[in-house]
């Protein structure tokens, strides 16, 4: 019974070692194709949000002269939504898991600003807005501190590569 135990876990060691060898290189280049779509289908639609956003401020700009507040509300929505399209794309070039993580932290304080600006303001929801104005104060500290400790990194970086002292 323990031969058979062995000789099944050396067969799909053996059949591990010739998927790795022959098609991981294969399936590599497969998602490697598949992200360069994805990234193309989202730099497509962000030009679509682009035009859009566009066409709503001179169509709404044409139609109302100064914008009433629902008009504004609306582009800032667009603008927003556009804004995270954008950051969306950005992060499928970056090779950096540090930058990244960051780059998704920015990309949720914008989702929850957005959140905040849409959310009506009802007596009901005040513990809702209180919670997402927290969280955005906590993602905006953290995108900020975050950014200062990069820039001191890379002078703590430069100062080393120089041989220089502060």
């Amino acid at each position: 019974m323990s031969d058979k135990k062995v000789n099944f876990f050396n067969t799909v060691s053996a059949f591990d070692t010739f998927l790795e060898v022959n098609y991981e290189g294969f399936l590599l280049k497969i998602l490697n194709i598949a992200r360069y779509l994805f990234i193309s289908i989202m730099i497509l639609y962000l030009g679509l949000c682009l035009i859009s956003l566009a066409h709503k401020m001179i169509s709404f700009t044409i139609s109302q002269g100064a914008l009433d507040f629902n008009s504004i509300k609306m582009i800032l929505t667009d603008g927003l939504f556009t804004l995270i399209v954008l950051a969306i794309a950005k992060t499928l070039f970056i090779k950096d898991g540090f930058d990244y993580a960051i780059t998704f932290l920015e990309v949720s304080f914008v989702v929850l600003v957005r959140k905040l600006i849409l959310l009506e303001t009802d007596p009901t929801e005040t513990m809702l807005l209180l919670v997402l104005g927290i969280t955005s104060a906590l993602f905006f500290v953290l995108i900020v501190y975050i950014h200062s400790l990069k820039h001191k990194w890379a002078k703590e970086r430069l100062s080393e590569e120089t041989g220089l002292k502060e």
